[in-house]
């Protein structure tokens, strides 16, 4: 239940898949964010003969200049679907995307040309970054190597299905949920994380494009055993389609230190155990820095791992310049 003097809203479960999409549309620019375009066109992807399928829509990411992004979106709900349904059904978008990227990037097109808004942002970024057209743009993201990537929009979102989800696939899958509540006279409230917002607080300082180390909050208990003896962090959780991008881990150990005092270069990073969180194993051990204190700016301060960069953490005096 959500509360206040004037209102109560009590949870309202969607009936049909239909409804939690109508929901994604009605949300879309809170949940993606003015740098994504979410297109919702049902269109079949797939080789003749092959694997085909039927994703119910597509996000275009543009918030990194140097590497723009295309999640096929699935859209599904945990009490109709068993988690082994939806992994089968990312695991065939996989297959048809990869078999078929010319008619992807032709199904994309045209659902952007009947979008007058979409396609000048298309055409804009293009402008911008290099990319001689629309087109070019498009055929540059889905042809580079693993450019497949998707995105699961759930009502409700088990551990049991994270961890299947980070276990099976060797290509990132986000995963974001959505809720829907109402009060007596029927007025509706939406419940959801924007899309990579982890990712998003940290880029008001730090273009994402130059994001490549996480910053992890360590405690004394365990600190030296792994960190430091052990040349690994673990149990941490981490976006899928950022890891590709990790190339450094780094400590901030907690009060009474406050401070990041250790930076070291990831090797790989791993499934931890039979669980929806990460193991970062280390090139070598850690390396022992000039300490970045947490300065005046408590709220600054790690709870869980955020993302930066290895120059930015090497030539900041605080954290106020670290995020």
């Amino acid at each position: 239940m959500l509360w206040n003097k004037e209102n109560k809203y009590t949870e309202l479960p969607y009936e049909k898949e239909s409804e939690l999409e109508e929901a994604v549309n009605e949300v879309k620019e809170g949940l993606f964010g003015s740098n994504r375009i979410y297109l919702d066109d049902k269109k079949k992807i797939g080789k003749k003969g092959g694997t085909n399928n039927l994703p119910d829509g597509y996000l275009i990411d543009l918030t990194n200049n140097q590497e723009p992004k295309i999640f096929v979106v699935e859209n599904d709900l945990a009490s109709h679907q068993h988690l082994k349904h939806i992994a089968v059904q990312i695991l065939e978008f996989s297959l048809s995307f990869e078999s078929s990227k010319v008619k992807v990037k032709n199904v994309i097109k045209e659902m952007l040309q009947k979008r007058k808004a979409e396609w000048a942002k298309c055409e804009n970024f293009a402008k911008k970054n290099g990319y001689e057209n629309v087109d070019f743009l498009l055929e540059s993201i889905i042809h580079k190597k693993n450019s497949f990537n998707a995105l699961l929009i759930i009502d409700e979102l088990s551990e049991e299905l994270e961890t299947v989800l980070i276990s099976r696939f060797k290509f990132p899958v986000e995963v974001t949920t959505l809720k829907r509540f109402k009060n007596q006279k029927n007025e509706i409230l939406y419940d959801f994380e924007p899309f990579l917002n982890e990712v998003t607080e940290d880029t008001e300082k730090v273009d994402i494009s130059e994001i490549d180390t996480i910053v992890i909050p360590a405690r004394e208990d365990g600190f030296k055993e792994e960190f430091i003896d052990n040349n690994c962090w673990y149990a941490i959780r981490l976006n899928a389609s950022m890891i590709p991008k990790i190339k450094y881990i780094a400590a901030y150990q907690v009060a009474p230190i406050s401070a990041i005092t250790y930076i070291a270069e990831v090797k790989k990073i791993e499934q931890w155990k039979d669980t929806n969180k990460y193991i970062v194993y280390f090139s070598e051990p850690a390396e022992k820095i000039k300490k970045v204190p947490l300065g005046n700016s408590k709220g600054k301060a790690p709870q869980s791992p955020r993302y930066s960069s290895r120059e930015r953490i090497l030539n900041a005096k605080t954290l106020d310049k670290v995020f």
